[in-house]
């Protein structure tokens, strides 16, 4: 468990959950628990005790049951006093816990078969309980997401990133919106390596020279993407669900809270379009999977088609030599040519006339020609 006092021009970190209770909110800027899923599970009577000191209300037992709940689809729910918000990242939510140290991974996880890009598109939710001065967060047990940021977050409140212009965020509501955009931004990375591996299979799908033999992955694939297309939707529709909540607050009474919640909706907005590019690229990669597809059917029924259509004319062409020879071939006494010394050159000087002449008339006709690839 990770608790972050945060305000607007420092950031310090501790530890220990007595500790804030009994030290309560700061009197400014507000308080950032980051916990895993099974410490939450273990420790939810000391969190739900220290919220009930902090902010004078607990979590009802339908939100943690959902912040638990690691199947659990994006979504957005809300109380009088406090906002759920379960977004799924790009995490294998399965890695055991250390049952004798809740939040630390044991030191094995299972792994996923197929190619390596598709085992990254794999899911766990993120659940955040947005309070007026408190934010809780629920992460899988091996959270890079929640690290990487809380990095993040200590070395924006150092001087020389102050003296840069980085700014600290302004409440509860802004970090939530900060971490779920940094989420989205695993999908915006991933979506470069899924195009460079289905740009390499529509490579082999549509080279006549190469024999494709990874159906099994690119069926694995469409799959993914099919999935990775509904979980981008529950996303969209969770991040909607927020912005329009957002709408129904009371409205702001001094400037800066003005702009605090101006800036609140633009990073909402911001969060859901770089959710909606996410969409309309899978989307895209989806229809160039199925399209690369039917192009390498149709490619091969082409390529088969020129083959019959040269079996068909070399046919034509020796079908009448066959017939030449199949007569000179009978058990006849009396056949013309056939007792005669140039008899044999005449036959082969008029099948090799008739071959030639058909093979003339065919490429004409481009029965022989080369199809260009």
């Amino acid at each position: 468990m990770r608790i972050f006092h945060i305000q607007s021009s420092s950031v310090s970190e501790s530890q220990e959950l007595a500790e804030l209770s009994h030290q309560g909110l700061p009197e400014q800027g507000f308080v950032w628990i980051a916990c895993a899923r099974r410490e939450f599970e273990v420790n939810q009577v000391h969190i739900q005790a220290t919220l009930q000191q902090l902010c004078g209300m607990q979590l009802v037992d339908l939100h943690i049951s959902d912040l638990l709940n690691n199947q659990l689809p994006s979504h957005y729910d809300y109380t009088s006093q406090y906002d759920v918000l379960v977004f799924r990242r790009l995490a294998a939510g399965t890695t055991p816990t250390n049952l004798e140290n809740p939040g630390q991974p044991m030191s094995y996880a299972p792994t996923r078969g197929g190619p390596p890009i598709l085992r990254r598109i794999d899911t766990s939710p993120v659940g955040f309980a947005v309070f007026d001065r408190v934010l809780l967060t629920v992460h899988p047990t091996d959270c890079a997401v929640r690290d990487a940021y809380a990095s993040k977050l200590l070395q924006a409140a150092s001087a020389e990133s102050h003296a840069a212009g980085a700014r600290l965020p302004a409440n509860p509501a802004d970090l939530m919106l900060r971490i779920v955009n940094q989420m989205v931004d695993g999908y915006l990375a991933l979506r470069r390596e899924l195009t460079h591996q289905l740009d390499h299979w529509q490579a082999e799908l549509l080279n006549p020279k190469t024999r494709f033999n990874n159906w099994s992955s690119l069926l694995d694939a469409r799959l993914a993407l099919h999935h990775l297309d509904e979980i981008c939707e529950d996303q969209r529709s969770s991040i909607q669900d927020w912005i329009e909540a957002i709408k129904t607050w009371p409205d702001a009474q001094t400037p800066t809270e003005r702009r605090e919640r101006d800036l609140l909706q633009v990073r909402s907005r911001d969060v859901l379009e770089h959710i909606e590019r996410v969409v309309h690229h899978v989307r895209r990669l989806e229809q160039s999977a199925e399209t690369a597809v039917q192009m390498h059917f149709s490619a091969q029924s082409h390529r088969t088609n020129d083959i019959m259509r040269t079996l068909t004319a070399l046919t034509a062409i020796f079908l009448p030599l066959n017939l030449i020879a199949g007569i000179f071939g009978m058990n006849f006494e009396f056949i013309p040519l056939l007792h005669q010394h140039s008899g044999f050159w005449w036959a082969m000087g008029a099948m090799a006339l008739i071959a030639s002449s058909l093979v003339l008339v065919f490429w004409r006709k481009r029965y022989l020609a080369r199809t260009e690839r």
